[in-house]
């Protein structure tokens, strides 16, 4: 499996998680389904991101800042459309970034020097 892949995946799975938080937040429980999908979408753009730049960086601090950068940012977009828990929706975006960014770098196949050429 390639780093894209894995980063998506990874994504996928880590988004889910991190929307599924949005569950201890009681005025937002109704629209948790909603919330799981845009999540779970975001995570998957952080793992393409963090899955391209691990196929040209191998540097793990390096694929961790861009991760937590990345998912910071979504989660910032996403915190701006809602005007309210700014806290509970970026923090969480910022350490699934981090960690999809270092899964990135640690799994999938780097690209052999032949396929660079």
């Amino acid at each position: 499996m390639n780093k894209i892949l894995a980063g998506v995946i990874f994504g996928l799975i880590l988004g889910a998680i991190d929307g599924a938080t949005a569950w201890f937040t009681p005025e937002v429980r109704p629209a948790i389904a909603g919330i799981m999908v845009g999540s779970s979408i975001k995570g998957m753009i952080v793992g393409l991101l963090s899955g391209w730049f691990a196929r040209r960086v191998q540097s793990t601090a390096s694929g961790i800042v861009l991760g937590a950068a990345l998912g910071l940012l979504f989660a910032f977009l996403v915190a701006l459309m809602q005007h309210d828990h700014y806290l509970a929706i970026m923090l969480p975006g910022f350490v699934t970034g981090a960690i999809i960014g270092f899964l990135t770098q640690r799994t999938g196949m780097p690209v052999s020097a032949k396929a660079r050429a």
